[in-house]
């Protein structure tokens, strides 16, 4: 055996290769696109980020706080990356999604020990290490060997990405500049609502068209993909208390709390591009510029991508996978990212690097290491390999996964900063072993 095979150039896949590669291990990097690419991605580099530009919170004591914490201590590329690119958004890390996933791309092809495959990888049954990064999106070919052996049959959810918005297209007369609360710089757009705008918006948003039919509705959305027209359905107050809640989000104009808030997040470097924070939708195209260009301050809206959903499919990991990724069926076959059921950029990213840390120690003849579960990315893997297979759903990076502390603690900033000290120490003795 010479190489180790990676399915893959998204996320999960490039993290597994970077690390195979830093081992020094060959790897082949297999990436169909732009050969034949998904429903959803636009470019071929690898690793584009395709429905959102965050990478949600960069803050100490949070939950995704401490996975990159433990990430950077594994020495995460993606990270490094994001750093280098990254876009003002208040405490939450957030990239230019161009430059980017170009510069993991480069990175990844400029490395002497990686061969990237530009082809679709369809075949499973063939004998070699080999890590599955495929995504939520894997081909109808994989997917097909994939079910010969069990894992993905009936197990899906449906995902939607958000529109953006040119800068120059919004009515700054009406937008003003704010982070909630004031946590970090104010570098999100808001466009605020009264009662009246409020209701005419929300009228014309549960009655518009939908792309995929009303039968979709019976269908599993991930809690934090909710299309913005399915949550409305949900009660007319639930924006309200969801992506458009007005709390510390006082209009400096007038002093006072709008009756409804729409944020924009910046997308890219120059801060020309602005997306919709929570407003994952499925509406027709032509639908969703007549009913967001109701929300003040964007009358005028050119938008440069507007919203559309996708299936995403997962393993049942908890029949399938240990908690160092291997198959139980088949221990020299891998799997990362969010075709295990962790659900989020970080969480898919960091799975990749236990993933390649595994595959290799596995090329060189060691034993895989299992990752404490007082560490997040550890209580991650933990649950996706031991949840109950019959009600498994994909799950985000959070302190409920992790064990209490052996001296409970009432207060809540106090104990995430315990479990961010404990978690902190546990995967500074596992680097140790790397």
């Amino acid at each position: 055996m010479e190489h180790i095979d990676v399915i893959g150039g998204g996320l999960a896949g490039c993290e597994a290769a970077y690390r195979i590669a830093g081992e020094g291990i060959k790897v082949r990097l297999w990436e169909m696109r732009p050969l034949k690419q998904t429903p959803v991605h636009r470019t071929s580099n690898l690793a584009e980020l395709v429905c959102s530009n965050s990478l949600k919170s960069d803050m100490e004591n949070t939950a995704q706080g401490l996975l990159k914490r433990e990430m950077r201590i594994l020495g995460s590329l993606l990270l490094d990356c994001a750093g280098l690119t990254r876009v003002p958004a208040g405490s939450a890390l957030a990239v230019d999604r161009e430059a980017f996933s170009a510069m993991v791309s480069e990175r990844i092809r400029s490395h002497p020990r990686i061969e990237i495959i530009g082809e679709e990888y369809t075949d499973l049954t063939s004998e070699g290490l080999t890590v599955v990064a495929t995504g939520p999106l894997t081909s109808d070919a994989l997917s097909r060997s994939l079910q010969i052996w069990g894992g993905l049959e009936e197990l899906f959810f449906y995902d939607a990405i958000a529109p953006s918005i040119t800068l120059d297209s919004l009515n700054k007369n009406r937008v003003y500049k704010a982070s909630r609360y004031g946590k970090g710089s104010s570098d999100y757009y808001n466009c605020p609502l009264n009662k009246e705008e409020y209701d005419t918006f929300y009228e014309n948003l549960i009655n518009a068209d939908i792309k995929e039919g009303h039968s979709i509705d019976k269908k599993l959305f991930f809690d934090s993909c909710v299309p913005v027209e399915v949550m409305a359905r949900r009660g007319k107050d639930t924006l309200r208390y969801g992506p458009m809640r007005p709390v510390g989000l006082e209009d400096p104009k007038t002093g006072e709390r709008p009756y409804a808030v729409v944020q924009l997040r910046q997308e890219n470097t120059e801060g020309t591009v602005f997306g919709m924070v929570g407003f994952q939708t499925r509406l027709r195209w032509g639908e969703q510029e007549k009913v967001f260009r109701l929300i003040p301050g964007l009358e005028q809206a050119d938008f440069v991508r507007l919203g559309a959903m996708h299936r995403n499919t997962y393993l049942n990991s908890p029949e399938i996978l240990d908690p160092t990724l291997q198959s139980r069926q088949r221990p020299e076959l891998f799997f990362a990212g969010q075709i295990t059921g962790v659900e989020g950029y970080m969480e898919s990213a960091a799975s990749g690097i236990m993933a390649g840390i595994n595959a290799a120690r596995l090329f060189r003849g060691k034993s895989p290491l299992y990752l404490s579960e007082y560490t997040m990315l550890g209580s991650l893997l933990k649950f996706i390999s031991n949840a109950n297979s019959g009600n498994f759903q994909p799950v985000n990076a959070n302190f409920g996964l992790l064990p209490p502390l052996a001296k409970p603690v009432k207060d809540k900033k106090k104990r995430y900063s315990a479990y961010v000290e404990r978690s902190l120490e546990k995967m500074s003795e596992f680097s140790e072993l790397l």
